[in-house]
């Protein structure tokens, strides 16, 4: 977890009190294209605290979408929408994949 700079310095304890009080670690997708390829991808993971908006930081991951990934056939146009809906929607929740019990 050493790899998630919101995270940098904080103890276990204080990552799993973080967590409890609706803290998520969250991945963001992204799609570009060039003429027949498509290519899909996840972010690097975030760390969201309780209270700050999931959308925010997904918001360059979803930009790089709506440029880059419609401009291949067809691939970009099923995979953009579906990116950028996820996106807006605050991103893929993988906190259960994160922290371990």
């Amino acid at each position: 977890m050493a790899e998630i700079p919101e995270i940098a310095g904080m103890s276990n304890q204080e990552l799993r009190a973080a967590v409890d009080a609706g803290g998520r670690f969250v991945v963001y997708e992204y799609v570009f294209s060039v003429v027949i390829m498509t290519f899909q991808r996840s972010s690097r993971v975030f760390f969201v605290p309780a209270g700050k908006s999931r959308l925010v930081p997904g918001l360059p991951y979803t930009a790089i979408s709506m440029l880059f990934g419609w401009w291949g056939f067809p691939w970009g146009f099923i995979f953009t929408p579906i990116s950028i809906v996820k996106n807006l929607a605050g991103g893929k929740d993988v906190t259960r994949d994160v922290i371990v019990n």
